[in-house]
């Protein structure tokens, strides 16, 4: 034993630290860098314009459910029609109560300064399905003959009480001035049948939560089965947000917007409505 202590105490003192070989380590080359940045952002892309997608409640049509600055990841792919390329997906149909992001159904939709058409995105709830009988009775929404639980939309009371609103469709919509041309009134003649509005096969009939505050369907009608974007799942980010804020399109505004977000990051995120799931 003493023999094989000298004999390693005599190699180390020949061979010291120092003179072993180091071990190689590579470094990436620029090169391989940005293949690793691209793979990300293919992935991102991927992810955004496939399976989900970030979008921002800019009005308060839908309160006390959502509220303006509340920030939403919405699932494309669940309400998407299915695809062979993606067996494993989940699809199915839309179903009242769900909450949809959608086009605003538009017979031609406006011109941005570029000359491209500009379609607007919404996010109401789904309360008529392909088939069904719906009016409103003093603000309660009666569908096929039943009236219908309303947990989430808002009351109809003395004060907020307005005919077209609340007696639908027994009146023609009220003419808007404060409306764009884009978001102008529809009439449903040929779809009421005896005081009920029939919803035709492939639309949806939506209404906001805040239901005497909301431009849905009773002001501009069915929104078609292919409009349907998809439905929000995580309410990921929300921050406490001016109603007029999302109308502000000029440079300055919105930078002094992300000023204002960067100052008030902590003290005016709602974190009580940060990280929950949109129903």
């Amino acid at each position: 034993m003493a023999k094989k202590n000298k004999r390693a105490a005599k190699e180390l003192a020949e061979n010291p630290p120092e003179a072993l070989p180091k071990a190689v380590t590579a470094e990436e080359t620029p090169f391989e860098s940005l293949a690793g940045i691209c793979a990300v952002l293919v992935v991102g892309l991927f992810i955004l314009t496939f399976l989900a997608q970030n979008f921002v409640i800019p009005s308060g049509s839908m309160e006390k459910t959502l509220l303006v600055g509340d920030h939403l990841i919405v699932d494309r792919i669940t309400l998407a029609p299915p695809t062979k390329w993606m067996p494993l997906a989940h699809y199915r149909e839309p179903r009242r109560g769900d909450i949809l992001v959608f086009l605003k159904p538009v017979a031609e939709p406006d011109l941005d300064a570029d000359g491209k058409p500009q379609y607007f995105i919404l996010v109401k709830r789904l309360v008529g399905l392909p088939g069904d009988h719906i009016h409103l009775h003093n603000g309660i929404v009666i569908i096929n003959g039943v009236a219908q639980a309303q947990p989430h939309a808002q009351p109809t009371t003395p004060e907020n009480y307005q005919t077209f609103l609340d007696e639908f469709p027994s009146m023609p919509p009220p003419n808007i001035a404060q409306v764009p041309d884009s978001w102008s009134s529809v009439e449903f003649p040929k779809d009421v049948v005896n005081g009920d509005l029939v919803v035709p096969q492939g639309m949806y009939f939506m209404m906001g939560d805040n239901r005497h505050d909301s431009l849905d369907s009773r002001y501009w009608g069915f929104v078609p089965r292919q409009n349907i974007v998809g439905r929000p799942l995580l309410n990921y980010w929300s921050f406490n947000t001016p109603n007029d804020i999302y109308e502000q399109t000029g440079i300055g505004s919105r930078v002094a917007w992300m000023g204002h977000i960067a100052l008030h990051f902590f003290t005016e995120t709602r974190w009580s409505r940060t990280l929950h799931l949109t129903r």
